[in-house]
């Protein structure tokens, strides 16, 4: 029933009466919290009361290193020298947080300053020697981060690019500079698609190819060798360095974006074009070589690459397609492509297709949509919405299950046994003519709503087949003995069959 308090705070043995007094006894005559959960907290608290009107930076990883360090949290406040602050911050910070597990304080406008708070696991009576001694520790790891920072400077971005085709990429891809060649080339794709179809001017292209030629070449500097996390931003301060128009520098430093689920996305059209490229370029390269993540590994991230294209596609309304982004890809790799990019549009469909689920999009809805492939994933919500405003029509369930029939007859039937063009002339049945003229009253209404992206209004309008498609099934039977009867009739079905599945696979909605 005896332990001993805090190595330095406490004295002798400490005598634990009862089991309950134990965490209490420790605290008020051993100088421990013993209970981890208290000790952070009581961090947290601590570290927002020493703040002093400035925004504590304290992830919560950090809170719960710095609480494994300590048994009697202290927090102290120390300063650095304010020329330090000429150092891009993130700089700054992510030097305090890492190498010192220090909480650097922001300032109400964002900026950091030059006090810090240190948890410590003391509290002398002269609390001088341990706040001069953090001080004097953290300041040559700031000092290092400048030195970096005025090295760096002296070489510009593009004088870099030589040194990018000494760094191995992959065994199977080549150098960074070969990669770059490739995100270059697809940004240009994808940049002039973004213009063709009216989003972003001239300079788009321009702004594009320069920003995915550059977005490497931060890897080359002595402050990214030191702190990897500072990619991309710290490229972006030395391209406005080098005098670069912002809207290139926001984009090498946003080309990583989205890094993890919920992270912003990039913040103009420049960035969102090299981000796309950059990480399509990888997504093909990998799927390229057949090195697909297996269930538990995913070394290269394809899966979040994958989730971000989705989200940039979908959450920005880019009118891209898929298929052709792929298909520009695979070109820039030439003859290393080795295996079918197929399984890649799968792959990505499948990101989508969970990301629907997040949001609350109705299973059978999403595998109805997703059944046509849609190559425009920006369209895919739109279709989702229509989706859910048919099946809350009275007609739907009606329409779906004779979908669902039309697609089995089809299914079975041969291609060759499906007239090329429906003759009225060979109609015998009333039902036939009916379906026919309904058809055709239907189809332009439907064509004009999906021309001008209204899917919702598209589905709408084939609740007009409802009845006309119900009495051709009770009063005409498709399979007639007469050959040329029956290619009509499919025929006939697979006009229909066109028209109900423009905006999703209407069968896989039929319970």
């Amino acid at each position: 029933n005896t332990t001993f308090g805090h190595r330095f705070l406490s004295k002798g043995t400490l005598t634990i009466k009862h089991a309950n007094d134990y965490a209490k006894t420790l605290e008020t005559s051993g100088k421990v919290i013993a209970s981890y959960n208290n000790r952070l907290e009581k961090i947290r608290e601590s570290l927002l009361k020493a703040s002093n009107g400035h925004s504590v930076l304290m992830p919560e990883s950090l809170l719960e290193e710095v609480c494994s360090l300590v048994e009697w949290p202290v927090i102290y406040t120390c300063e650095f020298e304010k020329e330090f602050l000429e150092v891009p911050q993130e700089c700054l910070i992510l030097t305090m947080k890492a190498n010192q597990k220090y909480f650097p304080l922001l300032t109400q406008r964002g900026k950091l300053s030059n006090h810090f708070l240190v948890v410590s696991n003391i509290s002398p009576s002269d609390v001088s020697q341990v706040v001069g001694g953090n001080e004097r520790v953290v300041r040559p790891r700031l000092a290092d981060a400048q030195f970096f920072f005025n090295q760096d400077r002296k070489k510009t971005l593009a004088s870099r690019l030589p040194e990018l085709d000494k760094v191995v990429y992959h065994n199977q891809l080549g150098s960074q500079g070969e990669r770059t060649q490739r995100v270059r080339a697809l940004a240009i794709q994808i940049a002039q698609a973004l213009v063709a179809n009216g989003r972003g001017g001239a300079q788009l292209v321009a702004a594009a190819e320069q920003a995915a030629a550059l977005a490497k070449t931060d890897l080359l500097t002595d402050m990214v060798g030191e702190f990897p996390e500072l990619q991309g931003i710290m490229g972006g301060y030395y391209a406005r360095h080098d005098g670069l128009d912002d809207s290139i520098a926001v984009a090498i430093e946003d080309h990583y974006r989205p890094r993890f689920a919920g992270d912003a996305l990039p913040r103009n059209d420049v960035a969102l074009v090299v981000a796309l490229a950059d990480k399509l370029e990888t997504l093909i390269g990998m799927f390229g070589i057949g090195n697909l993540p297996t269930g538990d590994r995913d070394p290269f991230a394809l899966r979040r690459h994958a989730l971000g294209v989705v989200r940039m596609l979908i959450e920005q309304d880019l009118p891209l397609s898929l298929q052709s982004m792929i298909a520009d890809g695979a070109k820039a790799f030439g003859t290393l492509i080795t295996h079918d990019l197929a399984p890649l549009e799968t792959f990505i469909q499948d990101r989508l297709a969970g990301l629907l689920k997040d949001q609350g999009f109705d299973a059978r809805a999403i595998d109805a949509v997703l059944a046509l492939a849609p190559q425009r994933l920006s369209d895919v919500v739109h279709r989702l919405e229509a989706v859910r405003s048919f099946t809350a029509l009275p007609e739907s369930d009606a329409l779906a299950a004779a979908n669902k029939r039309i697609s089995n007859i089809l299914k079975k039937a041969n291609p060759s046994d499906i007239a090329a063009t429906v003759s009225p002339a060979l109609f015998a049945e009333p039902a036939e003519s009916a379906l026919a003229d309904a058809i055709t009253a239907v189809k332009p209404i439907a064509e004009t709503q999906l021309g001008s992206g209204d899917y919702t209004a598209a589905l709408k309008a084939l609740a007009a087949l409802r009845d006309p498609v119900d009495a051709f099934f009770d009063g005409v039977m498709v399979n007639a003995d007469e050959q040329q009867i029956r290619a009509n009739r499919l025929a006939l079905l697979s006009e229909l069959h066109g028209i109900m599945n423009r905006v999703a696979d209407l069968s896989r909605l039929a319970t």
